[in-house]
């Protein structure tokens, strides 16, 4: 089995108008067993830049501290906040600087820029960047997710119709992978405000 598939997880983020829009699963696995049913795969890094990560566990915690702090120290030293794409080329950079011992994990970016255009894309394991403009995915439900976004995602979506349509495409995939689910949770970045919102999902 590959360490990739150890953990289990689901990551989408797609792209709407004037917004964006990123989900995962919260299940924690171990391989088949249940360990957690509220383990984050998201981080905010900026008020209007998030990261999913899917993988390895461990390193998605070790992941999430490194980006935290070198998206500080950005700002310190730039004296401004960090874009979403200059954040994924830091990311690209963090992951390819390990190539040879690579983390296990597959990052996806979803932002808004300074003029509030969508920026979304996802890597492999030591920072090959895909970038898209209409979605991503991520985790061991990618496949499933690929087949739900393809049939869903149209152009232009507003919030709430993006929201709606990221949600259906997460609950879907999942339902069809038993090493992610146990519930999700789904951010929509919009050029005023972010919202949160948990999704109940089977429970099997």
């Amino acid at each position: 089995m590959s360490i990739m598939e150890y953990n289990g997880a689901a990551v989408v983020a797609m792209v709407g108008k004037n917004c964006v829009a990123i989900g995962a699963d919260k299940r924690l696995g171990q391989q088949s067993l249940t360990v957690s049913t509220d383990f984050p795969k998201i981080f905010t890094m900026t008020d209007k830049t998030m990261i999913g990560l899917a993988g390895l566990a461990t390193d998605v915690l070790t992941l999430r501290d490194q980006f935290r702090l070198k998206t500080k120290l950005y700002q310190l030293e730039e004296n401004r906040v960090i874009e979403p794409q200059t954040f994924a080329n830091m990311v690209s950079s963090t992951l390819y600087s390990k190539r040879f011992g690579p983390y296990f994990i597959e990052p996806v970016v979803a932002g808004l820029d300074k003029h509030d255009k969508p920026f979304i894309c996802s890597m492999d394991t030591i920072g090959c960047i895909n970038f898209a403009k209409d979605f991503v995915v991520a985790g061991t439900a990618g496949g499933n997710l690929y087949g739900m976004c393809e049939s869903l995602w149209e152009p232009d979506l507003e919030p709430e119709d993006l929201f709606e349509t990221v949600s259906q495409a997460l609950l879907n995939a999942v339902d069809r992978n038993c090493l992610s689910g146990w519930g999700a949770v789904v951010h929509i970045i919009t050029p005023d405000k972010v919202v949160t919102r948990s999704l109940k999902a089977r429970m099997d």
